[in-house]
């Protein structure tokens, strides 16, 4: 996948887009846009991002401008590594 050009700017929402303007900033606001890119108005904020399912809260530092909404709400479920402690039992003929 290439990047998107430079002299077109990061990718935001419109929705987003227009929360800049505002003097309010993002508290506790939905987003379902998680290709969009977090601007520096956003920092100090906290926003739940949607990944699928549920609503994940991330905050916004100074560390996440730059990267998007999306890399910081988890869509998959993390595999659990099972230990052997347990003897496994095999069904077969008797």
């Amino acid at each position: 996948m290439s990047p998107r050009s430079i002299w077109k700017g990061g990718f935001v929402d419109a929705f987003l887009s227009k929360m800049k303007k505002n003097v309010e900033p993002l508290m506790n606001k939905k987003i379902w846009s998680r290709g969009s890119m977090i601007l520096p108005e956003f920092v100090g904020s906290t926003v739940r991002v949607y990944n699928g399912k549920n609503f994940i809260r991330c905050k916004i530092t100074e560390e996440r401008v730059g990267h998007k909404f999306g890399e910081f709400a988890m869509t998959r479920k993390r595999k659990i590594a099972r230990s052997n402690s347990a003897p496994v039992k095999r069904g077969g003929k008797k």
